[in-house]
């Protein structure tokens, strides 16, 4: 009897104290609930909008308080892995959706299936819940995304006199070629200028414009990929803008978003294509009476479509407090919270009233043109496929890199990408 009682005591020690590392923080004493929230907002605004939330949250649920964690966007996919593996990760995960599917897969987040309300799964279109669906699961929230469009020098677009698009009336691939030809000088002044460090994503997801796919499940389930005529579209605008043209300089291929501002504030370049969110950036940085707008990235057969990894809130597979961590996330959602969120973030919610709200359709900073893109934006191309990652980093990269700088050809790129990229992939469907 003593060795069963002292062996149940270990026990429920042992289990406290991994309850008390799964980040829930356990149940106090008085019966009060702790959760722990992990958010990877990192610019003013959109912090003091998250803090200023679970204020409102804390103060009207008293017997439920949630706990501000600051994540990090550099460092989120492995200090998740390590929380997890650990028994440490918070109840509430902030993350964005193409990083989910190794965590999903793995065991670790929680199908919320069954979890969160008719209000919130109704609000955001099933195009969004597609991008955190995972087989017939779903493992995350999507709530703000953010298409790619073309910030501009109005001046001089106007001086041009070249026609504007917009989201009703875009500019096809091919005509956004002949107009960055024609705002180009061939002195030092370009019509566009490509930031593509990061080629593989922007690429792809602008593809989807052209009909372009890439990867493509057959009926075994096991996905291959094809560079078809529809995936050459953007890539060969991009590489014939460059080495054709020369109406793109090739020294901003290897640079990020950020680093293109300086050309672009000093006139070199007419427009850069961008993240929505950087319009924040050159709010702040722009010179006084420096003249921007927003326009719609160009069209293709597929119209304005474009791919989309969405941020998302999760909840741990290890929570045992999931139905209060699922009130919270939709307290976080509410539609008023979800414009907030989305003003902080300078992004688009996902909740389609949220998206009504007039402060989201103001012409000013390109509001309505982001609004206006806001029900073409579809899963990017490759959510869910295990083995992008590796394939991302090792194949495509350095070939689309290859390409853009015209080192290699479309043939070369082709046999690389699909070629070398399926037999990486085939080690993940076997």
């Amino acid at each position: 009897m003593r060795r069963r009682w002292l062996s149940s005591l270990v026990a429920g020690l042992l289990f406290a104290a991994a309850s008390g590392c799964s980040g829930d923080g356990g149940g106090s004493e008085d019966g009060r609930v702790t959760l722990r929230f992990q958010s990877l907002a990192w610019q003013k605004e959109s912090v003091d909008a998250n803090k200023e939330l679970v204020r409102e949250w804390n103060a009207a649920h008293p017997d439920i308080h949630v706990e501000y964690v600051q994540g990090s966007w550099d460092s989120v996919h492995d200090q998740l892995l390590t929380s997890f593996e650990g028994g440490e990760a918070p109840d509430i995960i902030h993350d964005a959706s193409d990083d989910l599917a190794d965590f999903a897969y793995g065991g670790y987040l929680a199908d919320l299936r069954g979890l969160l309300s008719e209000r919130l799964k109704s609000d955001i279109p099933q195009r969004s819940w597609e991008t955190t669906t995972f087989d017939d699961g779903v493992y995350g929230v999507p709530f703000l995304q953010e298409p790619r469009v073309l910030i501009a020098n109005a001046e001089w677009l106007e001086k041009s006199g070249v026609r504007i698009p917009t989201p009703e009336k875009p500019w096809s691939w091919g005509e956004f070629r002949t107009i960055t030809d024609e705002l180009s000088d061939g002195d030092g002044k370009y019509g566009v200028a490509w930031p593509l460090k990061e080629p593989v994503s922007a690429t792809l997801n602008l593809s989807l414009s052209t009909g372009g796919q890439l990867f493509h499940r057959g009926a075994d389930g096991k996905v291959r990929i094809r560079f078809d005529e529809a995936d050459e579209v953007v890539p060969r605008t991009i590489h014939d803008q460059v080495n054709t043209d020369a109406s793109a300089p090739g020294s901003t291929l290897g640079s990020g978003g950020s680093d293109t501002l300086p050309g672009f504030f000093g006139g070199r370049y007419a427009m850069v294509p961008l993240g929505f969110s950087y319009r924040q950036q050159i709010v702040q940085q722009a010179p006084k009476g420096f003249d921007w707008q927003v326009l719609p990235a160009p069209a293709g057969a597929d119209g304005l479509a474009q791919g989309v990894s969405p941020q998302t809130l999760s909840l741990a597979q290890d929570s045992p407090h999931k139905k209060e961590a699922a009130a919270f996330v939709d307290f976080l959602l509410q539609p008023r919270n979800m414009v907030r969120l989305a003003l902080g973030d300078w992004m688009l919610p996902t909740g389609t009233q949220a998206l009504r709200d007039p402060a989201l359709r103001t012409d000013e900073h390109g509001w309505a043109v982001g609004a206006g893109l806001a029900g073409r934006l579809r899963s990017a191309p490759a959510q869910s496929v295990r083995g992008y990652p590796e394939w991302k980093d090792k194949v495509a990269t350095p070939a689309f890199q290859e390409y853009y700088s015209g080192a290699i050809g479309v043939g070369e790129l082709r046999e690389r990408l699909v070629e070398d990229g399926n037999l990486v992939l085939a080690r993940y469907q076997r």
